[in-house]
């Protein structure tokens, strides 16, 4: 069977180092099926790449190796690492971009990558992305035994991935802008099971009230922002045909605040 090797970076579709990286996992493994996740995740946004992983990884095939590069350390101390779930498994740096895996699949094995068998033969400083993580996924893919990349290591899962829970309701922040203006957040649906009337909550961000809308964008009028449950279960912050980010000057990092407005 064919295996799937998906690629998430922040390298842009500008120059060539995507295409280093496909180019090390087909000579290597040539008959993996690569797919372009995205490329387009904002330069160093570890936690944007972190949100878009756990977005769209459960919905490939068993056995899909995601591969993600998002990697402002590259070079430095920071761990390389392969994670095996259930059913995935996911190469990258150990920065926190596989923080929402870690916490979606609480039984993750991990291995730090140490094995230089695995590598390309000459290292670069500044691109793990083409000569670590590039051969390690390639040789996932061609049945590389997982015990040989390296040893057991506990990842680092950043304090972003969880909101904050309090008497009053829930308190998190802005892990992700899309590409239509909407400011996701890292607040689900489960961190409100404690308070099941929406119409109870008020969310707070940048001064502004906004009500939970329990439907979809274009109930709303035009330019006025709002709440809603997106299709990845998150809260967001939205404006019917126009941009919340820009209306309302959000980035990741950005403190939103749902509060009970009814005792």
């Amino acid at each position: 069977m064919t295996k799937v090797v998906t690629l998430l970076t922040d390298f842009g579709l500008e120059d060539g180092y995507v295409a280093c990286m496909k180019g090390v996992i087909l000579s290597i493994a040539p008959h993996v099926h690569l797919v372009d996740a995205s490329h387009l995740i904002p330069a160093q946004a570890i936690c944007s790449g972190a949100f878009v992983l756990s977005s769209f990884y459960s919905f490939f095939p068993p056995d899909t190796i995601h591969l993600a590069v998002v990697d402002p350390g590259v070079g430095t101390s920071r761990k390389a690492i392969v994670l095996r779930s259930s059913q995935y498994t996911f190469v990258g740096p150990d920065n926190g971009l596989f923080s929402f895996i870690l916490k979606n699949e609480p039984k993750c094995k991990c291995r730090a990558l140490e094995n230089p068998a695995h590598f390309r033969s000459s290292v670069s400083m500044t691109f793990h992305g083409r000569d670590i993580f590039a051969p390690v996924a390639a040789h996932l893919a061609a049945g590389a035994p997982w015990e040989d990349f390296g040893p057991p290591h506990d990842p680092y899962v950043a304090e972003w991935v969880s909101a904050r829970h309090t008497p009053m309701g829930v308190s998190g922040e802005i892990v992700h802008l899309d590409r239509f203006g909407n400011g996701i957040t890292n607040i689900t649906r489960q961190d409100l099971e404690n308070f099941p009337e929406e119409r109870d909550l008020s969310t707070s961000v940048r001064g502004w009230s906004l009500s939970i809308v329990p439907g979809t964008y274009a109930q709303m009028e035009k330019d006025r922002p709002f709440a809603l449950w997106g299709s990845s279960d998150h809260l967001e912050i939205a404006c019917n045909q126009g941009s919340a980010a820009r209306m309302l000057e959000l980035s990741p990092g950005t403190p939103v605040h749902v509060r009970k407005t009814r005792r």
